[in-house]
């Protein structure tokens, strides 16, 4: 073979990855329909989306770096201290789907799915290959200017209705934390807003805490 040809070969390879890249990126959905889950596994482009009773929800193309810090912070305090536990941690994006019931489980009977910022999970029976099936135990979402309404608004009323037990909104900019727990009633209760130096606990556990200070350092 020629030299260069070798070479030639895989010039040509990873432009046409590059070319199907771009052309992946031109997906357009209709944001007036409704959509399942075996739908948004179709989508197989750079641009992330959640799906809430259907409707799809646009996700920031790439979170700001004060964002990632404070995930990064919050996953490797809360995933250090469940070591050895029974729940597992994770960080977006990771699929959460959120049946209507749990008999309608299936790909193509699923509307929502969402990829909240840290997950804990343990009923680890809920986890398979696609991500987790059904409520975490606790969800985190770190608001930033251009998800604030879907995280203030429409995820807790979405994480309410599906018994996530302990759901935590976190702001960077003013370095705090507002704490919701579900009550008998299955209704969030504020539990309370935190900022500054605070210890704050994760209520559905006996020993796991959060040192605001390190988590919102600089």
């Amino acid at each position: 073979m020629p030299n260069g040809i070798p070479f030639l070969f895989e010039i040509t390879w990873y432009f046409c990855i590059f070319v199907k890249i771009i052309d992946m990126e031109t997906i357009h959905l209709d944001l007036n329909k409704r959509y399942t889950f075996a739908d948004y596994l179709t989508w197989m482009d750079n641009i992330r989306r959640e799906l809430i009773d259907g409707f799809v929800k646009m996700m920031t193309p790439a979170p700001l770096r004060i964002h990632q810090e404070v995930s990064s912070r919050l996953f490797l305090s809360i995933g250090n201290q469940l070591a050895g536990k029974s729940c597992k941690v994770y960080y977006a994006p990771f699929d959460v789907r959120l049946p209507n019931n749990s008999e309608q489980i299936a790909d193509e009977q699923v509307y929502t799915v969402v990829q909240p910022d840290i997950s804990v999970i343990c009923d680890l029976k809920k986890l398979d290959e696609k991500g987790c099936i059904g409520a975490p135990d606790f969800i985190i979402e770190i608001i930033s200017p251009y998800t604030a309404k879907v995280d203030v608004e429409d995820k807790y009323h979405l994480y309410q209705k599906h018994s996530v037990k302990e759901y935590w909104i976190v702001y960077p900019e003013s370095k705090s934390v507002s704490i919701f727990l579900l009550n008998n009633d299955q209704k969030y209760q504020l539990i309370g807003m935190f900022a500054g130096d605070s210890n704050v606990k994760v209520n559905i556990f006996e020993d796991v805490t959060v040192n605001l200070k390190e988590i919102f350092r600089d």
